[in-house]
């Protein structure tokens, strides 16, 4: 979050809750913010038009680093069915580079739980199971809860601005994806507010190797989410479930933060399971 934008929520709440200015006039500063937020919603997103591993070149040939980082994006957006095989050589014409900077990516993501490893046989795509996701969500409970805590001792009003910022951002998107419906096209754009709101929520706990360990653990979440539930792991009542995070976190109540954030992510574990195998 960089200073523009806090700056511009920051005038945002101020209009909203201290000035009293014409409705019209609050009407176009709405509009103004909605545009700064949110002009990323309108730009086209890179990638590959379906499921798994049909492929279509890339003009540039790609970094170690962006191959990982668009790949780590793809797996955790449901990009690749659970147990598919993932081949160098295909992955490697995509992206423009040689097999062997595909096959050191793959290894950095097997090292990150996001894809399995069998000797002699290469790279797949996880086989995700019931057990493995609650498994997952109780660490990442565990993680969250404490980042969240110690950010709410330490942040100032700039993490409180950037919270409330992510939270605009998401509520936003999840009240389009509510009404229009239409998940699958729009997916990153929904994955990546999700990721920025939590995160942003535990920005400010001071450290480094606690936020490294929630972003994996949250990763590996979202695999889980999207492959064993049905609409990708969207639910409507996720919308009422953050904002209860928000405001628990900006009355500074760490134990009614960590209860919502607990309440949160166990509902995805009452959800009905899609039939996976493994």
């Amino acid at each position: 979050m960089n200073l523009a934008r806090i700056h511009a929520i920051r005038a945002y709440i101020n209009v909203r809750l201290a000035i009293a200015l014409p409705q019209a006039q609050i009407k176009i500063f709405q509009n103004f913010v909605e545009l700064y937020f949110f002009r990323d919603l309108r730009k086209p997103q890179r990638g590959w038009s379906e499921i798994g591993t049909d492929l279509e070149p890339v003009r540039h040939p790609s970094t170690s680093a962006d191959v990982y980082d668009d790949m780590r994006s793809r797996l955790v957006t449901g990009r690749f069915k659970a147990g598919e095989r993932l081949r160098s050589e295909e992955l490697s014409q995509h992206y423009g580079c040689s097999a062997s900077t595909i096959r050191e990516v793959l290894f950095r993501l097997s090292c990150d739980g996001l894809v399995d490893f069998f000797d002699q046989r290469g790279f797949r795509v996880p086989r995700v199971s019931r057990d493995g996701m609650r498994e997952i969500a109780e660490m990442r409970i565990m993680l969250e809860c404490e980042g969240a805590a110690r950010s709410i001792q330490n942040g100032d009003i700039s993490w409180e601005a950037g919270l409330t910022a992510a939270h605009h951002k998401l509520r936003h998107i999840e009240q389009k994806l509510r009404t229009a419906g239409q998940i699958r096209s729009n997916i990153e754009v929904w994955c990546a507010a999700e990721w920025e709101f939590h995160q942003s929520l535990i920005s400010a706990c001071g450290s480094n190797l606690l936020e490294e360990m929630h972003r994996n653990v949250y990763d590996r979440f979202r695999l889980h989410l999207l492959t064993l539930l049905e609409g990708y792991g969207f639910r409507e009542r996720a919308i009422a479930e953050h904002e209860a995070i928000l405001q628990a976190a900006l009355a500074r109540d760490p134990e009614l933060c960590a209860q919502k954030i607990r309440e949160h992510l166990l509902k995805n574990l009452d959800e009905p399971f899609l039939d996976v195998a493994g």
